[in-house]
């Protein structure tokens, strides 16, 4: 059950950076689903508004109630190889600039969504909010997620000097439809569902996977995500951060082996050893979400894999 509302809605001016995108989209769904009105909800876009000059920040926050900050440079471990300044200075001008504006402009609940890739690389399963700081990121995530990380001791160190009402949630790899799957900066199920298309699309017998299989992920069905974005942003007003998550935690061979089976993919997977596994285990403690709001993620992995698929399949390229 959720707990009880603390943050109306009601009449409420709200901005979603990022809300255009893949997760955005269905945020600005739950916050009409509970009560907010579609023209109240801005939605700044990079190329009118970037959020690394800090004017841009001032100017999107003036005159708001809430915002909650979606927004980020992101990708999988190809990107984050390849471009660690970037996303480290990318994500740590937006959201510091963006804080600081917020705080200026006298905006009454700012929502920081942070990412998984902040927690240590060896981190005991499931990961509890309260090993964040227990050690340093794994390697070739860590510019973006210490970036993240450092918004959550501004949000803390706001809140005890100013009183500044900011939250900062924590949800596990996102998947589901219409997500990023540009091969150069997707994530391990749109990657692997577009791979997988494209093979049986030129016959392949053959199916390359980055990797031995090992690490464990949790994946949170994007419609899960938006909804416990929105009912922290009701419901939530502590310094501590949340995770958001389904404490379920799977192989990425059983991943790869579901997703092929669900495409009815017939041909070899071949593990490519040399290239990195990332983090090794990846599963959540969720409890928090729980007990401080009444979160709980509701969509089976099997289902939302199968709805991606489709979406995938009717909106190739």
């Amino acid at each position: 059950m959720a707990s009880a509302v603390t943050f109306s809605l009601d009449n409420k001016q709200i901005l979603v950076t990022g809300g255009a995108g893949f997760l955005g989209k269905q945020v600005v769904q739950q916050l009409l689903a509970h009560g907010a009105k579609a023209e109240h909800i801005s939605i700044p876009r990079s190329k009118d508004c970037d959020l690394r000059e800090m004017g841009a920040c001032q100017r999107a926050a003036e005159g708001q109630d809430l915002i909650i900050h979606l927004a980020a440079h992101v990708g999988g471990i190809g990107l984050n190889r390849e471009k660690p300044a970037e996303l480290f200075y990318d994500n740590l001008m937006m959201g510091a600039q963006l804080i600081h504006a917020a705080y200026e402009a006298g905006v009454q609940k700012f929502v920081c969504v942070g990412t998984i890739c902040a927690y240590p690389k060896f981190t005991p399963v499931p990961f509890k909010e309260d090993d964040l700081w227990n050690g340093y990121p794994e390697e070739t995530n860590a510019p973006y997620g210490v970036a993240k990380k450092a918004l959550l001791v501004q949000l803390q160190s706001y809140r005890q000097q100013y009183g500044f009402n900011g939250i900062y949630l924590l949800p596990v790899n996102l998947y589901g439809p219409e997500d990023n799957f540009d091969p150069r900066s997707s994530h391990v199920i749109p990657a692997l569902i577009r791979k997988v298309y494209e093979a049986q699309q030129r016959g392949d017998k053959v199916f390359p996977v980055w990797g031995d299989g090992s690490p464990t992920r949790e994946f949170i069905y994007s419609t899960d995500a938006a909804r416990g974005i929105v009912m922290g942003a009701l419901s939530y007003a502590d310094p501590e951060p949340v995770n958001l998550g389904t404490n379920f935690e799977i192989s990425i061979k059983d991943l790869v082996t579901l997703i092929a089976e669900l495409m009815e993919f017939e041909g070899e997977l071949v593990w490519e050893t040399d290239k990195p596994n990332g983090q090794p285990r990846r599963c959540l403690d969720t409890s928090r979400a729980r007990e401080a709001f009444g979160f709980q993620a509701e969509m089976d992995l099997r289902e939302g894999l199968k709805r991606t698929i489709d979406w995938y399949r009717q909106n190739p390229g």
